[in-house]
This record gives structure tokens, C-alpha cells and sequence, in this order.
């Protein structure tokens, strides 16, 4: 049975896929604020407390969620690294290159599993298009898009009014600031390509004039192979939440999801069709393409959130610290993934100049210098 722990009370959202786990349990919960630290831990049933994540990795756990303010993620994860401990961090994986830099060596360095925790492509629409292209249905994918639009005003303070650390991590710069929820199933549907740079531009300042934040930034990345990727990421202005804003466009098929109503839509083509009489049809026309946990498994996945994505990406979690199989998003797409968004920074703070991307595989990446 692994142990696991965790850190920051947002973290239970995996609580659903442990509890329903034969192989792996909850059994230690960290957080600083008492009163919440003690009402969730009862109502879930979870042993052991801790107000001190130190204290929480000389327990028992074998292995932690890092579900704590992102400018926490990269020292609590080599903290548990060194420990010993299997790690699942949240987005993003650090708001630093250093640290960026620091995570890929601890990882290498300590053999242990690490896993980000972007659950978004874990959505029963990202698996079911990520299926269909490595069956061949799009052909070659050439062009994606994403969108993360989320008015984050609620999420600026805290109950007693203090300001959060959104301030500083999200609404406090400028740029693509969390771009993995937006470019996670874009980058799994393009294979293995790697991002080679990226250009962004902010829309400036409207809706709230006293954050660095622009009401809206949109970065353009071209991959290694020539493919691009459009993002967009909003959490300034007002409108609604929009949770599934993607497209992906091959050579011989294209994805769209539903932007304001609707459903998720393909069509596809073949030489000799004609491409003036094209027409839109239900994604759920392939519905044999969904993954059959995600069938299988429906009930107990409708309970997670994200489309029961929160209950599949702790189960694979699991399987990555058994050996069954290899993180499905490891330090290395975690950190090319999170870089977009510092590197988009750069840009939008150089007039939309190109930012190359370090290749966090080399083994050289002390040596790569971030280029203006």
C-alpha cells in the first residue's frame, strides 16, 4: 500500500481516486491553516495532520501531492525528493528558470517518480482527440490552438480580505503567466515535437489597471518541426469561465471544442473531396475512440472534477510509482510546459521579441543561457 500525503488542502481533489484505490491511501494532510487542516482531515478520514511540511515528510508517506501556492512548488518538491518521496506537483511546476533548472537535476538525481499535475488533458474530449490522432483520423497535425480564459477577481483575496499570493504569481506579472492547462493537450496531440521558440504580445491595460497583468496575452509558438501553437491566456477580463477552448488541425481532420455553447465538433476529409460541401459532426460519433477507463469507469470518474480528469491522473500517478508505466507528464514537459509562460514574460516585456526555449533534456542546461 503506498502512503500518500498531502500537501495544501486544494490537493483533495485527488481524495475521490485514493479512496476508490486498492494500492495506494491518504494518510497524512498539510496545510497552515488550522481550522481548514482539521475540519477536511475529519471529514475524509485522514489520520495524521501536519501545519509543517517538513514534519509531514518524516511520517510515513511514501509519496506527496505538492498542492500548495506555486511559488512553493519547486522547494517542497525537492524537499520530498530528497526525502525520499514520490512526487505529483501542481501547476505550474516553478515561477523561476532556476528553478526550472534546479527541478530537473533534483529529479535526475534522486530516481524518484515526478509528475505534474496538469489535468486538463485529462478531460474526456483531450483523451478521446489524443486517441483519434495517434490512430491516424487528423492525419498529421500541424496547427493547435488553446485558451484558458478564467476571471481570477474572487481568487485575488483571501476570506479576512488580505491580499493572496495570486497577486504577486499571477495577477503580479505580465505574460502567458499559467499556460499548461491551455497548452498540455495541444502539446500531447503534437507527439513528441518540442517547442524551439515563442512570441508574445499583451493587449494592455483596460479592465484592471493596477495589476501588471494585461486584460489579455496570446503567445505564438513555433515548434522544432515548423508546426504552431496558438495560446491565449485571460484572467483579467469579464466574462464567463471557459474551461475547454481548443483546436487542432491536420492534414486530414480538425477538432474544434465548444467555444460558447455547443458541442465538440471534427470533420474530415480525403484527396478528391469536396471541400466546399465540408460539414461539421459530433465528437461523440467516435465515441469508440475514448479511452475505455474512461467508459469503464465512468461513475466513479464523474465525481472528480474536470470531467473526472482529477480521478484518472491520480491512478496514473499511481501506476508511474509501481513501474507500470512512465509519468504521463514528466519533469521535462513540465518544465518546457511552465517556460512558455517566463519566456513569454520576456517577450511581451521586449516589444514581442522571439524567445528561445532551453532544451530541458540536454543534461547542459546549467550551461543555456536565456537569450534576448
Amino acid at each position: 500500500m503506498i502512503n500518500i500525503g498531502i500537501a495544501g488542502a486544494r490537493g483533495l481533489s485527488a481524495i475521490a481516486a485514493l479512496k476508490d484505490s486498492d494500492e495506494a491511501r491518504v494518510t497524512a494532510l498539510c496545510d497552515l491553516n488550522e481550522e481548514l487542516l482539521l475540519a477536511e482531515s475529519a471529514k475524509h478520514g485522514i489520520g495524521k495532520t501536519f501545519r509543517v511540511f517538513e514534519d509531514m515528510l518524516s511520517s510515513d508517506v511514501d509519496a506527496v501531492i505538492v498542492a500548495t501556492p506555486m511559488q512553493c512548488h519547486v522547494q517542497q518538491t525537492i524537499q520530498a525528493l530528497n526525502a525520499g518521496k514520490h512526487v505529483m506537483s501542481e501547476v505550474t511546476a516553478g515561477v523561476s528558470f532556476d528553478e526550472l533548472f534546479w527541478l530537473v537535476e533534483e529529479v535526475e538525481k534522486s530516481g524518484k517518480v515526478y509528475m505534474l499535475a496538469e489535468n486538463y488533458l485529462y478531460t474526456p474530449e483531450a483523451q478521446q482527440v489524443l486517441a483519434m490522432v495517434n490512430a491516424g483520423l487528423f492525419g498529421e497535425p500541424y496547427y493547435g490552438e488553446g485558451e484558458y480564459l478564467h476571471n481570477l477577481d474572487s481568487y485575488m483575496r483571501y476570506k479576512d480580505g488580505t491580499p493572496s499570493w495570486r497577486n504577486w504569481w499571477q495577477w503580479g506579472v505580465r505574460g502567458l503567466f499559467y499556460p499548461t492547462h491551455s497548452l498540455g493537450p495541444v502539446m500531447k496531440w503534437f507527439g513528441g515535437d518540442r517547442i524551439d521558440y515563442i512570441v508574445a504580445l499583451g493587449s494592455g491595460w483596460h479592465t484592471r489597471r493596477d495589476y501588471r497583468q494585461e486584460d489579455t496575452s496570446v503567445g505564438l509558438l513555433q515548434m522544432k518541426s515548423g508546426k504552431l501553437i496558438r495560446l491565449r491566456i485571460d484572467c483579467v477580463s469579464r466574462r464567463p469561465h471557459a474551461m475547454t477552448n481548443y483546436t487542432l488541425q491536420g492534414t486530414k481532420g480538425v477538432y474544434e471544442s465548444p467555444r460558447t455553447g455547443g458541442g465538440h465538433v471534427v470533420s474530415f476529409s480525403a484527396d478528391g473531396d469536396n471541400f466546399d460541401n465540408l460539414s461539421w459532426e459530433p465528437l461523440s460519433n467516435y465515441e469508440d475512440y475514448l479511452p475505455e477507463r474512461y467508459k469503464t469507469h465512468a461513475v466513479k470518474g464523474a465525481g472528480a472534477g474536470h470531467g473526472g480528469g482529477d480521478y484518472f491522473i491520480i491512478q496514473d500517478f499511481i501506476d508511474a510509482i509501481k513501474g507500470i508505466k512512465p509519468p504521463f507528464i514528466d519533469v521535462y514537459d513540465a518544465c518546457e510546459w511552465t517556460a512558455v509562460g517566463l519566456l513569454s514574460a520576456l517577450s511581451v516585456s521586449n516589444r514581442g521579441r522571439a524567445m528561445e526555449m532551453p532544451d530541458f533534456r540536454s543534461g547542459l542546461i546549467k550551461d543555456h543561457i536565456i537569450k534576448l
